[in-house]
């Protein structure tokens, strides 16, 4: 019986030794897993870290808490991201670049790295190929669509990303046109391009302004001013309250020689610039440029018979205005302020149903085609 406790407590220790062996083998052939693991958890604190002091907008803290993170858990596309959307309000646009490539390097997947980075290396540092590479990644990409109803659906936002690219794709095009201004050939061909990247934009989000008013422009650069003012025209009944839209359409019905549909549009823009309170330079601009059409049309025989017609309606409402003895009962949709337009709800509705009327569309509607009998 003695023997036998014996043989027992034997066993239980020589197992025990062997346990204690196999994790100190484990240990020492496994050091370089266990180190990652300790500095990838090292790498989360620190981002942890960052992330708090983004969040609290204190950026220098945040980029030394986010650089020691990937330093230890270089794999952290996120901490990447973030340094990227860092350094970008810093200016520091080609950290920026190196931040973004670094986050969608480590997760091929993350479109708004991409985005971010074509937009940058585009707007900021004239990076035309380099951007135009990562929107077709994006366009590219296949992602598995999730939808659980009411719950999640990821499906609009992978289309909406791909409008977004296109749009992009065409900014980027348009802007590249710009630098070839020696070579006429290229720039027609860039123009091309960024019209193609429009229009499959507008076959994902056909209501989207931003696309609809600067596809109207490469029209209008390229010289194609019948599809310039229908798109013109669609991006002023989508938002009517934009003035680049109404501006646009008026320098190009001045050349067109429509000058009372011109001079409409002219002086919507200036309103739009002053009620919605733009900047300085804008009402500049947006003045000067109303100025000039006037100008160059002053010698205009046809402009002039215009200006006496809107002369003689100018002298009408004066007039019905002093016959309306209702006048001071009227609803006023015009409120100001310090010598400026102030928003109303009467305003806001009254400028929705002029602005958003485009009365020179008809003059951009393609021709009826005659019927064969």
């Amino acid at each position: 019986m003695v023997y036998y406790s014996s043989m027992k407590k034997f066993i239980s220790f020589l197992f025990s030794l062997l346990v204690i062996a196999a994790l100190g083998c484990a240990a020492y052939t496994q050091t370089p897993f266990i180190k990652r693991q300790i500095d990838k958890v090292r790498g989360m604190y620190y981002v942890h870290k960052g992330d708090k002091a983004y969040k609290d907008m204190r950026l220098n803290k945040a980029i030394r808490y986010y650089n020691l993170g990937v330093r230890y858990f270089p794999g952290h596309y996120g901490a990447w991201y973030n340094l990227g959307n860092i350094y970008v309000a810093y200016e520091d646009y080609y950290s920026a670049l190196h931040a973004y490539e670094e986050a969608f390097k480590h997760n091929p997947k993350m479109m708004i790295a991409r985005m971010n980075y074509g937009v940058v290396a585009t707007e900021k540092l004239g990076n035309f190929d380099e951007a135009l590479e990562q929107y077709d990644e994006i366009i590219n990409t296949k992602r598995k669509t999730v939808s659980i109803p009411y719950i999640f659906n990821n499906k609009l936002s992978s289309k909406e990303n791909k409008a977004i690219a296109y749009y992009n794709k065409g900014v980027t095009y348009r802007m590249k046109s710009l630098y070839e201004n020696a070579d006429w050939e290229l720039q027609r061909k860039y123009l091309a391009q960024a019209i193609n990247a429009y229009e499959k934009s507008l076959e994902i989000s056909p209501k989207r302004y931003d696309t609809l008013y600067n596809l109207g422009l490469a029209y209008h650069i390229s010289g194609d001013y019948m599809r310039a003012g229908q798109n013109y025209c669609k991006a002023i009944e989508a938002a009517p309250m934009n003035y680049e839209a109404h501006f646009n359409l008026a320098i190009l019905l001045r050349r067109l020689r429509h000058f009372e549909e011109s001079y409409d549009e002219i002086e919507k823009a200036a309103t739009l610039v002053i009620a919605l309170d733009k900047n300085d330079t804008s009402v500049q601009y947006v003045a000067m440029m109303m100025n000039d059409i006037s100008q160059s049309l002053q010698h205009d025989e046809e402009y002039k018979e215009y200006l006496k017609i809107l002369q003689k309606k100018e002298a009408y409402k004066k007039q019905k205005q002093k016959e309306n003895k209702k006048e001071n009962q009227e609803v006023r949709v015009v409120a100001l302020t310090d010598g400026r337009i102030a928003a109303t709800a009467e305003l806001d509705k009254a400028m929705f149903e002029s602005f958003g009327v485009c009365p020179s569309k008809h003059y951009f509607e393609p021709p009826e085609e005659d019927e064969d009998f």
